[in-house]
């Protein structure tokens, strides 16, 4: 069995949000015009532009695809690995991995799993975290720390996607350890997900607020 090593340029991949409405679209031309379907049109018309509404909040970014095979009986079976962020920009971030026979399958996969592991992020009024926080998974460690406004983004690879699809614009990121994009992702995420605010940590310690910034 033969096998060709193709590349694949991520981007010129349709997001997962697009796989959808096509086939909807497709099913609608079969089905043929009338007042029966001009009247479903009207009625379904306010559930998808909230559906689209909802849609529209997240945005997906494909930090990797891979061309990946399992060895069974009588060959290999290729397939693709996607690494998708998701996020909202407003404090909520989740990475997802997809698997699937073709690449729009796996970043659709992909999609549906970053939303499954969400995280809500603390921020503070500039756009920043509120405390030093360290994250590790495997043998990739990440080190975050808060910014001064202005200083923006300071980082790089997966853990840059993940800061900026989580809403944070003041941060300072060092990746410690393995380059691995997957491990690097999920090692921001147990950062992210580590972080607590000033009140909730006086809340937890049994103290006032005042006593923690003295």
């Amino acid at each position: 069995m033969t096998t060709t090593n193709d590349q694949i340029q991520t981007s010129e991949t349709p997001g997962a949000a697009d796989v959808p409405a096509a086939a909807e679209g497709q099913q609608q031309e079969r089905r043929g015009g009338g007042r029966g379907e001009r009247r479903g049109d009207r009625r379904g018309g306010r559930g998808e532009r909230r559906g689209q509404e909802r849609d529209s909040e997240w945005q997906e970014r494909v930090v990797q695809i891979r061309r990946v095979s399992k060895t069974v009986k009588g060959g290999k079976k290729m397939s693709f690995r996607a690494i998708v962020v998701v996020g909202n920009e407003k404090g909520q971030v989740g990475v997802g991995v997809g698997k699937a026979g073709d690449v729009i399958g796996a970043v659709r996969k992909g999609v549906a799993d970053g939303k499954k592991h969400l995280v809500k992020v603390p921020l503070t009024r500039h756009s920043s975290i509120p405390t030093q926080s360290n994250g590790r998974d495997g043998a990739a460690s990440v080190l975050i720390r808060p910014a001064a406004p202005g200083t923006g983004v300071i980082a790089g690879g997966s853990i840059r996607t993940v800061l900026e699809l989580a809403g944070i614009k003041n941060v300072l990121a060092k990746r410690l350890g393995s380059k691995t994009p997957l491990n690097n992702a999920r090692a921001a995420m147990e950062a992210l997900a580590a972080l607590r605010t000033h009140k909730e940590t006086a809340k937890e310690r049994g103290i006032s607020l005042e006593q923690i910034y003295s």
